[in-house]
């Protein structure tokens, strides 16, 4: 299997490092890739990229060295001291192929750097094909702008002052510059706009988002197909999620949290086939550090219209359960993209809260759909 760069977007963010470290405590084989789908025999393909095929760069914002955040996440209880310390070395590497989120005069000449430090991290390293995996920080839902509906006119405004595009759009139009694959781990608009989705076309470029499902929103997933199937009404949803670190810092901004929150809601109203009373509401408490507790209630009404209820807490550690989605997602990309797939990959809304495409909400009707699509890989190989 030829080599397969992963361009990390916030990589010295929680979710990039537990990812890098995973995969290399993975690789070293001193961990069982528990969470990592693409190690079920269901998923197995060799037209699907090893984790030992992976090459890890990145962009980040801030400065911090990744054994300084290796550290804090030993100390939150986020990784294992075991593996932190037995990776060390090829976590050094890593680090020298980080650099720091280019600063321009327009945001087409960022685009340009942007996409020069991945093409130089392709050619540096020998590697067949990136994919720019987007695990930054959540942003405030973008403003209509006429330059999001025209790929003409949006390089025509990126080359003028002010910003067209906010940063996840930025770097999936870089990404499709670059000839790469473009992944939206978050909320954010990322390649959600038609002059993206030009571009992607006019690229060859495969994208997927937004983002990841990993804890309250997969439970909503499995639950809401149940209450659709026998026939029981749901009245009120609601929820509610405490979670720290620094995406739960970046949540406590009004904008950033509608954001998101509005992302975990639509999987029910797309499921029941209407919209239950009820919201998501998210809360930023510092001391549950990289943690996150959800409480969900659930009322319903019953045969003869009789009153139910039902309730649910889920407690995780947010890098934990959204890295090896990482892994799976640049993986399955990446052979989607060898695979001449291009635009949208919408057999991958099993890993969303808020996936491309008129996809179905259920977990398992998604679960079929990416295996049929891990098969129809293979058969392409």
């Amino acid at each position: 299997m030829t080599a397969t760069g992963v361009w990390l977007i916030g990589a010295r963010g929680s979710v990039a490092v537990t990812s890098v470290v995973g995969a290399l405590t993975l690789r070293a084989g001193l961990a069982e890739p528990l969470g990592c789908v693409t190690e079920l025999p269901e998923l197995s393909s060799p037209a699907v990229p090893g984790l030992a095929d992976l090459t890890f760069g990145g962009h980040d914002i801030s400065d911090v060295t990744l054994d300084k955040k290796v550290e804090s996440l030993v100390a939150a209880g986020v990784l294992p001291v075991r593996a932190a310390e037995a990776v060390g070395a090829d976590l050094a590497a890593v680090q020298r192929e980080l650099r720091p989120a280019p600063d321009a005069g327009t945001q087409l000449e960022g685009a340009r750097l942007i996409a020069a430090d991945i093409d130089d991290f392709r050619r540096r390293r020998g590697l067949e094909r990136v994919v720019v995996v987007n695990v930054s920080s959540t942003e405030p839902a973008v403003a209509a702008h006429p330059a999001h509906q025209s790929l003409t006119l949006l390089e025509e405004s990126l080359a003028g002052p002010g910003r067209v595009l906010p940063p996840s759009s930025l770097y999936a139009y870089a990404a499709f510059q670059a000839g790469c694959a473009y992944v939206d781990f978050t909320p954010s608009t990322g390649a959600r706009l038609p002059a993206l989705a030009q571009l992607a076309a006019r690229t060859g470029s495969p994208w997927a988002g937004h983002d990841g499902k990993t804890g309250e929103t997969l439970v909503k997933s499995v639950l809401a197909p149940m209450f659709a199937m026998r026939h029981l009404r749901v009245r009120t949803w609601s929820g509610t999620n405490l979670l720290g670190g620094g995406d739960g810092a970046n949540l406590a901004d009004p904008a950033a949290n509608a954001a998101k929150a509005g992302s975990k809601q639509r999987v029910l109203a797309e499921t029941l086939g209407y919209q239950p009373q009820g919201s998501s509401h998210i809360e930023y408490v510092d001391d549950l550090g990289d943690f996150k507790t959800a409480w969900d209630l659930i009322t319903f009404s019953g045969f003869l219209g009789t009153s139910m209820r039902m309730e649910f807490s889920w407690h995780g550690c947010d890098s934990a359960l959204a890295a090896p989605l990482v892994l799976d997602l640049a993986r399955l990309t990446a052979a989607a993209h060898a695979a001449g797939r291009s635009g949208p990959l919408t057999d991958l809304a099993f890993f969303f809260k808020d996936p491309v495409g008129e996809v179905p909400h259920a977990l398992a009707d998604q679960w079929a759909a990416l295996v049929a699509f891990v098969r129809g890989l293979h058969a392409a190989s």
